[in-house]
């Protein structure tokens, strides 16, 4: 057979890929608490679900919605099945954008919006793979299946649906992360701590409600409070806009009903590497610090400063640890929820190398922690494949002679569809040297990447399911 020109032939078909990823971005695909049997995510997560199934169906694929929370298109014959593992939902969009965050805009090259990166443009690179595949007949002795999920921000419950009843793919990749190649993700946990705090909740500055994040998996951008105070107003205000003065911080306020609001800002990041970010609400919990709090609020900010406060490395909490190849433990504060003699919780999102004794380590945590519950909300194990596995060597091979470049196997923090599958690696679309924006506000994907990750993932899918000379 002629040799192909991968990158050649996807370029022809930019338009179409622009057009069908700015679709997709429009769908403002996030989790939802409304529901239905139809739509067990949401009504937008089943509109971006059947979306792709309708590409797929409109291309020839074989195509099928397994629950409504998952679904496959498919091509090829044969026993085997290798899997390219995407999903269509998204991150709340968070605040402060420039550009519509569904809007799919494009400007000086690159596209806009929730999802651009995480994980809908490397989505539709691999669906312009697998239709450029087809189009051109390529011949494929094994089944090549594009599984997509709609619950990969949050729970998993799509995968976990997928394979009650569906084949697990021999091997696969997932189009969400990093080029070159991952290898190796961390183990990820939710973990909710409930704070004990004195039952005595009068005197003093008194917090009525704090609040900060949205999401394990992000750090929070925004928090509030909500304050009662005996003080006069006029000299409390004029601290807080001292201290955001003197910090260069985003914060403001304002009255209503009697009670101050305090705001503050600070900058989203996922929870891989929360140093990416900045905590709005350890940057409000910072300004209480100074204050005559009643006791009970006086507890809960004491403990979020002390364990949390300049540490996302897991130090103040005495889990702290770091494995030659996958890395330090990262700890990011994600949740926070205060309400006077109610709620004193706080959410954490724990990613840790495949050296670390979970269990052990949590425990003992828990024992160290003065005044504090220990909830595992879920816990997802390390994923590891061997580098010299033959799936690897050859996504090595085809990257570097796709781009020229070295082939470096890489270790992360996220977590990805791959650790599904038990080989299974995460395989772009974010190339060495671009930001990572992801989760992030005005979220991009530069055009010129999207086809050439896609014409990656269209030689290495023939590299592994085509037929053979």
């Amino acid at each position: 057979m002629k040799e192909i020109n991968w990158l050649e032939e996807i370029k022809k078909q930019e338009s179409g890929l622009i057009r069908d990823l700015q679709a997709l971005i429009q769908i403002p695909s996030v989790k939802s608490t409304e529901t239905a049997e139809d739509a067990p995510f949401g009504k937008s997560v089943r509109q971006a679900l059947d979306f792709m199934l309708a590409l797929g169906e409109k291309e020839g694929f074989t195509v099928k919605n397994v629950g409504n929370v998952a679904g496959h298109l498919e091509m090829g014959e044969g026993e085997g099945i290798i899997g390219v593992l995407c999903h269509v939902d998204v991150v709340p969009e968070g605040d402060d954008w420039s550009y519509k965050p569904f809007g799919g805009e494009v400007e000086d090259g690159k596209l806009f919006g929730r999802g651009a990166m995480d994980d809908k443009g490397p989505t539709i690179a691999a669906f312009y793979a697998m239709k450029l595949i087809k189009e051109l007949k390529v011949p494929l002795e094994k089944r090549v299946r594009m599984i997509i999920g709609t619950d990969e921000e949050s729970d998993w419950g799509c995968v976990e649906r997928y394979f009650q009843t569906e084949e697990m793919p021999e091997a696969g990749f997932a189009p969400d992360a990093d080029f070159p190649i991952i290898f190796a993700e961390k183990g990820i946990a939710d973990l909710q701590l409930e704070i004990q705090v004195p039952t005595k909740t009068n005197g003093g500055v008194s917090i009525e409600s704090f609040h900060a994040g949205r999401r394990y998996n992000m750090v929070p951008d925004f928090a509030a409070a909500e304050v009662s105070i005996q003080e006069q107003h006029t000299f409390f205000l004029q601290k807080y806009t001292e201290y955001v003065k003197d910090l260069g911080l985003e914060g403001s306020y304002y009255m209503e009903s009697g009670m101050i609001h305090l705001e503050m800002k600070g900058k989203s990041a996922h929870a891989m590497e929360p140093d990416y970010g900045v905590n709005a609400a350890l940057l409000l919990a910072g300004f209480f610090k100074n204050e005559a709090l009643d006791p009970a609020s006086a507890a809960y900010i004491d403990f979020v400063l002390q364990y949390f406060d300049g540490d996302t490395r897991g130090s103040k909490l005495g889990i702290a640890a770091t494995d030659p190849e996958m890395g330090d433990v990262t700890v990011n504060a994600a949740i926070f929820q205060y309400k006077k003699g109610e709620t004193s919780n706080i959410g954490l999102n724990i990613r840790y190398p495949v050296s670390f004794s979970f269990e052990e380590e949590i425990k003992r945590m828990e024992q160290d922690l003065q005044g504090a519950a220990v909830t595992i909300v879920d816990n997802s194990r390390p994923h590891y494949v061997e580098p010299t596995d033959p799936f690897i060597q050859t996504l090595a091979r085809v990257y570097e002679e796709e781009t020229g470049d070295q082939a470096e196997l890489l270790s992360i923090g996220g977590g990805t569809y791959a650790r599904a599958l038990e080989t299974g690696v995460a395989f772009g679309a974010l190339f060495p040297g671009r930001e990572d924006v992801a989760h992030q506000k005005d979220e991009y994907a530069f055009i010129e990447d999207l086809c050439k990750a896609a014409a990656i993932y269209a030689r290495a899918i023939v590299e592994l399911a085509g037929k053979k000379e």
